[in-house]
């Protein structure tokens, strides 16, 4: 869109407000988003385009343009700039990974390991994969990235049979599992509302008890083995959850 166009759309700087600039910035972008003057996909301007035409420096808007991508409202695209953030739609009728949704949508997905580990079965894990106590398990815990922007914090823990290892899991798990053979054939969710904990929302960027989606995943073979039990806690400003429904016959 044209510079002087698009500075008459969201505003311009208030040369009385007290506020850094990189502050002013943010404001005016993040509720030019949340009033829907700047729709999901836009491309924003240059960053040079924009310092010269609000009269700052492009430290400046990188500094504001960083906090916008943090708070998942703005997302960068490599080679191609930086625009608002859609939301993420997840089906509940395709049994797929992160990484095969967002690869599907257009996005860039990336992991950031917070552990990954091998060790005996606890006994709720026990019950939930139907192992038997001393029974070897592995788990995982990252955070998920769509565009460089955290989306969820995901837990999963995997029965022991299924990986040779806790490092033979590299970009995907559900990869990493159809190379042994393992690979879920099927699960059973469960999607209910939280508040994330500071924990959670450190992780995200967003504020602690801000709203969240918590979707416990449990994964079976063909033949009816427990391999993975998975808790994703999404980001409830990011992701949309949607079923086809169709009528009983």
């Amino acid at each position: 869109m044209e510079l002087a166009m698009f500075s008459e759309k969201i505003g311009g700087l208030a040369g009385d407000d007290h506020a850094p600039l990189y502050k002013q910035l943010q404001r005016a972008l993040r509720e030019a988003i949340q009033t829907k003057v700047l729709s999901p996909d836009d491309a924003l301007p240059a960053e040079r385009d924009l310092a010269e035409e609000f009269g700052i420096s492009r430290i400046t808007v990188r500094k504001a343009l960083d906090g916008l991508v943090s708070e998942g409202l703005l997302t960068r695209r490599q080679g191609a700039g930086t625009f608002v953030a859609a939301r993420v739609e997840k089906s509940f009728s395709k049994l797929s990974s992160f990484t095969e949704d967002m690869i599907s949508r257009g996005r860039t997905p990336r992991s950031e390991w917070i552990s990954k580990a091998e060790g005996l079965v606890t006994p709720e894990e026990s019950l939930t994969l139907g192992l038997s106590p001393g029974t070897q398990v592995y788990r995982f815990a990252r955070i998920r990235y769509a565009d460089g922007a955290p989306m969820a914090v995901e837990y999963s823990t995997i029965a022991g049979f299924a990986l040779p290892s806790a490092e033979a899991v590299g970009v995907s798990l559900y990869e990493a599992l159809a190379a042994t053979g393992h690979r879920p054939a099927r699960a059973l969710q469960r999607l209910r509302a939280v508040l994330f904990t500071a924990e959670h929302a450190e992780l995200l960027g967003v504020p602690p008890k801000d709203a969240g989606l918590l979707i416990e995943r449990r994964g079976f073979l063909k033949d009816g083995r427990a391999v993975e039990v998975t808790q994703s806690y999404y980001r409830g400003d990011a992701y949309d959850f949607v079923a086809e429904l169709n009528a009983l016959s």
